[in-house]
């Protein structure tokens, strides 16, 4: 039995989850989230929190049992917390900036890279600690915005220079060694 799967996922009193079948919809604060699961593992409301069971043994359902009620307390998380990734922006003359919603980011190249945030993501810079928030409810348009951004410059490992994850090591590497003494 899996043991993330078979742990139930508590439902805040400010979030409203409906089950039907393999369809799950929950609204929260911060926003809504609909998602359709697959029909070999059983989804239910029981005692106010969300159970993930699977009708049978076999690899292919073990392997959704514990990925569906993660993405599950994934989607109950986000929508009455929300989920941040910071970005950190290294690099001389490197910097982010908003220009009203969009993030305008100048990493380098003859032009400054706009970035639109796509539906329910909000972009946040501090242009002292050089830090770019992304923030929302759906944690995989997140992940994916925040790769986005960061896939503009990556860090590379010379001199550090690019975008990077918030706590991220690069793993340097040593340049040229010039000339050596014979």
């Amino acid at each position: 039995m899996s043991r993330i799967g078979r742990l139930p996922v508590a439902v805040p009193s400010s979030v409203q989850v409906n089950v039907q079948g393999s369809n799950v919809h929950i609204k929260g604060p911060k926003g809504e989230l609909k998602r359709t699961f697959s029909p070999l593992v059983e989804i239910a409301m029981e005692n106010n929190q969300v159970v993930v069971t699977r009708k049978s043994d076999n690899a292919e359902e073990r392997a959704l049992h514990g990925t569906t009620r993660a993405v599950i307390a994934n989607m109950i998380h986000g929508v009455s917390s929300g989920f941040t990734v910071v970005l950190e922006v290294e690099g001389v003359g490197y910097r982010a900036e908003m220009e009203g919603k969009t993030l305008a980011l100048h990493v380098g190249y003859s032009h400054p890279v706009k970035v639109e945030p796509p539906v329910g993501i909000v972009f946040e810079t501090d242009p002292k600690t050089r830090q770019i928030k992304v923030s929302g409810y759906d944690r995989e348009v997140i992940g994916q915005t925040a790769a986005e951004i960061r896939g503009v410059r990556p860090p590379e490992p010379y001199h550090g220079k690019g975008i990077r994850y918030s706590g991220e090591k690069i793993r340097r590497k040593a340049g040229k060694a010039g000339k050596g003494a014979k």
